[in-house]
């Protein structure tokens, strides 16, 4: 399954991204990066990898599969970074410009419109369970990266039975596989942690809460509303009886030896 297959992704990632935007402008830009981290990490999260990825002021820096920009926006905000962002959802993408005037271009993880080793850190947060091209999706993220970039992922992972029902359109790898896919794809995993995803700010926990209310008022009896509603509810269950644990990890680009190859000299 790709990125699109899915109908109840779409709704999920899609057609909500573009209420969500609506709702923001309705309530105020101070509920816009809250909103727009919700589904991709906590605050507490975001400022974990933000830490390990060593990011500088000025440092170009790929979100892959932004979602509507929030994470990206909250690293320009604390980070001084300039974040591109690649998203295969149009509304999102539409409303990461619009919110906050950020660089971002419609792609598929697996095929990323960049030159080789554009960028010089990247994340990817609860991104690879939504497509089973997960190699396809990590070795893009490589191919971009600089080597010795680093790389901060969340996933998440799944390391035995699930207890119901998964989201439609999802695949969770286990920790171990994840890490194989990484190994496979060029990176070495330097850290890893499980997120505390109910450790951001009160202030934040509100903003998001009333912008989720605000779009439920607006669209609570539209069909994709409650098809996005019952594909997220599955993730929050699982997360919830253990099913699936939020996986943190950095991990470094490492020189394979085709590119120790193509840059010595002759």
């Amino acid at each position: 399954m790709t990125e699109l297959e899915s109908e109840a992704m779409e709704a999920e990632f899609d057609t909500v991204a573009g209420w969500t935007e609506e709702a923001v402008r309705a309530l105020g830009a101070q509920t816009a990066i809250p909103a727009g981290c919700r589904g991709s990490g906590s605050e507490g999260a975001l400022r974990w990898l933000a830490d390990r990825l060593e990011l500088r002021p000025g440092v170009r820096v790929l979100d892959s599969g932004a979602g509507v920009g929030g994470p990206a926006a909250w690293l320009a905000a604390e980070r001084g970074v300039h974040p591109v962002c690649a998203e295969p959802m149009a509304a999102a993408v539409r409303a990461s410009r619009r919110l906050f005037g950020l660089r971002a271009v419609v792609a598929m993880g697996q095929q990323l419109p960049f030159a080789d080793a554009s960028f010089d850190a990247a994340v990817c947060l609860g991104v690879l369970c939504t497509t089973s091209d997960k190699a396809g999706a990590l070795g893009e993220l490589r191919r971009v990266l600089t080597d010795g970039a680093r790389l901060g992922l969340l996933v998440f992972v799944a390391d035995g039975p699930l207890g119901s029902a998964p989201p439609e359109g999802n695949e969770f790898p286990s920790e171990a596989e994840t890490r194989e896919l990484l190994a496979a794809a060029g990176f070495e995993v330097l850290e890893a942690t499980e997120a505390d995803l109910a450790d951001s700010p009160e202030e934040w926990t509100r903003a998001a809460d009333a912008v989720d209310a605000e779009v439920e008022r607006r669209h609570g009896q539209d069909p994709a509303f409650r098809q996005a509603q019952e594909n997220s509810g599955r993730v929050g269950r699982l997360l919830s009886d253990g099913s699936l644990r939020p996986w943190l990890a950095v991990a470094t680009a490492v020189v394979t030896v085709r590119n120790a190859r193509d840059t010595s000299p002759n």
